[in-house]
């Protein structure tokens, strides 16, 4: 694993923190698990952008992970493979940020959500 630690951009903080008053949930590394996987559910692969580390928010691969991190390496790995994306040491952490950044705004983006169920509906 080569992911150590991941810098969120000043959008993405704002909208997480968007996110944590709507749905309660108060700790960043749930609501970056969270937009992970909604970027992972879409078929598309991510647009290929320059995604800023100007916000005070990090946190350990660990961190985001947790007990589970390593199926979230899995994960990303094999959507990777899917798209055609070869990963190496050099662009893991790229590749991770557009999904968890794409993730962020597709979130936030949902008018939908309001509250801690309406995100978990999201996921059905």
């Amino acid at each position: 694993m080569t992911i150590e630690t991941i810098h969120l951009s000043e959008k993405a903080k704002n909208q997480l923190l968007t996110l944590k008053c709507k749905t309660g949930i108060q700790h960043w590394n749930i609501l970056c698990r969270w937009a992970f996987c909604a970027s992972l559910a879409e078929p598309s692969t991510p647009p290929d952008e320059d995604i800023p580390s100007d916000s005070s928010v990090e946190m350990a691969w660990r961190t985001f992970g947790g007990p589970h991190e390593s199926v979230y390496m899995g994960l990303l790995r094999q959507r990777a493979e899917q798209d055609n994306f070869p990963l190496n040491n050099d662009n893991e952490l790229f590749y991770f940020r557009l999904h968890l950044h794409r993730g962020i705004s597709y979130l936030s983006g949902n008018t939908h959500i309001k509250s801690i169920a309406t995100l978990l509906q999201t996921a059905l």
